[in-house]
């Protein structure tokens, strides 16, 4: 009998994590990508490590001082031994972004007259400009900070642009100085175009600011020898941590958590150019080991190159531009949404369809006489949100508006008590969901009185409420008239909004109720199908899988001969092609032009098909500790339309990654005479097909 509860079949997910960035980093080396994207992919790898570092590093050092490892986690490795490996393979990764920054991009940026510019080949005219620009513009801003007894080694802010400078001599109280320390304002520029004309430069000309810094940085300190000028950033432990007992008011308690964050314990130092004693003082300040110590050949924050790609016109070093399209039964009705829904459920692929839609369906509800109330869900929706201004104008006009916005949607907490502020302010009912489960679930409830009686119009998604993501990333969206979608959606509104008990709902599936349990349900048919002589077959596409239970029944479900196709754009802990357990899984991850952020989940049921679209991710958070929306798609229409969908996903052979046992991934290239599938283009092309 396999023990499926054994270390060995699991695969860490700090390590799988790391792997994902690493396709992240294949994709800047790729020359079947457009060049400024390839920066762009560049730059996000190296985004993403900062919130690896951030949020898992800064978990798994918290966890290794205190000695304990997660319940029902199972991990072959001491939490120790996974931090060194982590230390290793990001070192790798580290140094592999700047190779390719340097050696690859550079050169071939370059080429295309687009040049990041080092000091050591300023021109004459274009040192003047940049110490005119310096004087200016930079030095009014800077203060730096001389160290001694009076003043000590200062906060500095998570990943800040920091200098440390060595001195020599006296400052005007006599006194002797040997250090100072330099924070770059967050308000300025990381990148400095220079002006052709006045610099005898070439069109896209750039400058980091560390550069410009370290080449005037005597000015900041007069009189006195600078020896040096060393750039480092610091990152810190960015999770909020809220005693879930004693907490009153999660507003006021979130607030004072937003600054707590900023200084964190550090969990990463990044030098660059820097001297052995430097180096050691900053990691005695910041009480860091070597292996958290991380020496870049370049500027320390890679990711703010990305600010050059909206300065730069080169529609040929880009993708090609699209315009979504407007789904063909909304664009039949295009000032009266609600009938359109009325007459079938429309299913949207974003960003090939355009979630302006969605946008459009609220604002019509708040401008219809006969629309009564709108209740929603926002997790990420963005400043200036056109969404937050329909909901604020159905509120003025007299309205009911009622809205869950989820104040620890991690990095945007801040907008979102903005936001919370002001919807409260315009007499929108705010609520700030339950505290211990983040509501993740994406929700919109329109009630319009129609005939005597209330009609429900039902938005459910896989994405946020968020129009620039919504261009970036794929997501599905269901509109929907049908009365027993709507209801279930309101009782669990009802149940967020007055934390009454949970009621059985009819279709929809949600955290931390039925969800769980009932995938649990649908993989073991999927088994006595098989066990009956029949055909067995899942097919989940998800951004993670970690839930121990699930990857059990997948695995057990492998075992009796269930054919098994997951689609992880991320970490997976599974491992597949186990002999004997997981022979019969494929793991598969798609990265390309846009984020893979769909949660499909489709079981054969002997030919009856079942196909949910979700909120939720196959991992422990989203089973247990989030509020979660799963829907079916019953619309035969739409249910074959999914599915067709999946199966191009599955045939794709130029975006694919394979997972292999061991926990790596081999890129899918097309055989010889194979033809070329690439899935993103392929459905954007049915877009085109669709539209014409």
């Amino acid at each position: 009998m396999v023990d499926l509860t054994a270390p060995e079949l699991y695969i860490n997910k700090e390590l799988s994590l790391l792997e994902f960035n690493w396709r992240v980093l294949e994709q800047a080396r790729s020359g079947a990508t457009p060049l400024l994207e390839r920066l762009n992919f560049l730059c996000i790898s190296c985004s993403n490590m900062d919130e690896f570092f951030e949020v898992r590093v800064a978990g798994l050092i918290q966890r290794a001082e205190l000695a304990s490892e997660p319940p029902e986690e199972p991990d072959a490795l001491p939490t120790q031994e996974v931090l060194a490996r982590i230390s290793q393979r990001a070192h790798e990764l580290v140094a592999e972004q700047y190779r390719v920054f340097n050696e690859v991009l550079l050169p071939q940026l370059a080429a295309e007259s687009i040049r990041f510019i080092r000091r050591a080949k300023w021109s004459a005219a274009q040192r003047s400009w940049l110490q005119r620009y310096f004087r200016d513009e930079l030095l009014p801003m800077l203060s730096p900070l001389g160290l001694d007894p009076s003043h000590p080694f200062p906060r500095l802010l998570n990943k800040s642009l920091n200098f440390i400078v060595p001195l020599s001599g006296k400052d005007a109280f006599g006194r002797d100085i040997h250090m100072a320390v330099l924070q770059a304002p967050r308000s300025l520029p990381r990148i400095v175009p220079l002006p052709p004309k006045e610099t005898g430069s070439g069109p896209h000309d750039f400058v980091f600011l560390s550069s410009i810094i370290h080449a005037f940085a005597e000015e900041l300190f007069q009189g006195v020898q600078v020896l040096g000028c060393y750039q480092f950033r610091v990152t810190r432990n960015s999770d909020m941590y809220l005693d879930e007992e004693e907490v009153d008011d999660l507003l006021q308690a979130v607030e004072g958590e937003l600054t707590a964050r900023n200084y964190g314990d550090a969990v990463r130092l990044e030098v660059a150019n820097c001297p052995e004693d430097i180096a050691a003082l900053l990691m005695q300040y910041f009480e860091l080991s070597t292996d958290r110590l991380y020496r870049v050949n370049g500027p320390v924050n890679l990711s703010r190159a990305r600010e050059v790609y909206d300065q730069i016109n080169r529609p040929d070093l880009k993708f090609p531009v699209f315009t979504p399209s407007v789904a063909p039964a909304l664009a039949a009705h295009p000032d009266d949404f609600f009938a359109a829904i009325r007459e079938h459920d429309i299913l949207l692929h974003h960003p090939y369809e355009s979630f302006a839609s969605i946008i459009e369906l609220i604002h019509q509800a708040a401008d219809d006489p006969q629309v009564v109330a709108i209740k929603q869900t926002l997790y990420r929706t963005g400043i200036n949100s056109p969404i937050v201004e329909a909901l604020l104008r159905a509120a003025r006009a007299g309205k009911e508006v009622a809205v869950v916005v989820e104040l620890l949607a991690r990095f945007d907490e801040q907008a979102n008590i903005s936001l919370a502020h002001r919807l409260q302010e315009a007499g929108v009912q705010v609520v700030y969901g339950i505290v211990g489960y983040k509501t993740h679930a994406k929700m919109l409830l329109i009630l319009r009185r129609e005939d005597k009686k209330i009609g429900y119009y039902t938005h459910l998604g896989t994405g946020n409420y968020h129009s620039r993501t919504s261009r970036l990333y794929t997501d599905y969206g269901l509109l929907t008239h049908d009365r027993v979608m709507g209801e279930d959606v309101r009782r669990v509104f009802l149940q967020l909004t007055s934390l009454g008990q949970m009621t059985a709902l009819s279709r929809v599936l949600q955290s931390p109720f039925t969800l769980h349990s009932t995938l649990i349900g649908k993989i073991d048919r999927e088994i006595e199908h098989v066990k009956q002589g029949r055909v067995g077959r899942i097919v989940i596409k998800v951004n993670s899988v970690d839930e121990p239970q699930l990857i059990r029944a997948l695995y057990r479900a492998s075992m009796a001969g269930v054919k098994i196709i997951l689609l992880v754009r991320g970490l997976c802990c599974l491992r597949p092609g186990v002999p004997g357990v997981s022979d019969n899984i494929e793991v598969r991850s798609v990265i390309g032009r846009f984020l893979e952020h769909s949660r499909i989940y489709w079981f054969a049921n002997d030919g009856e098909d079942e196909i949910y679209a979700a909120s939720a991710d196959m991992m422990v958070r989203n089973m247990f500790r989030r509020v979660e929306t799963a829907f079916p798609i019953v619309d035969p229409d739409l249910s074959a339309r999914l599915k067709s969908d999946m199966e191009l996903y599955l045939q794709d052979n130029t975006l694919t990654w394979i997972l292999n046992t061991d926990g790596s991934y081999l890129h899918v290239l097309p055989a010889e005479g194979e033809p070329v599938v690439a899935v993103q283009s392929a459905l954007l092309q049915q877009l085109a097909e669709r539209v014409s």
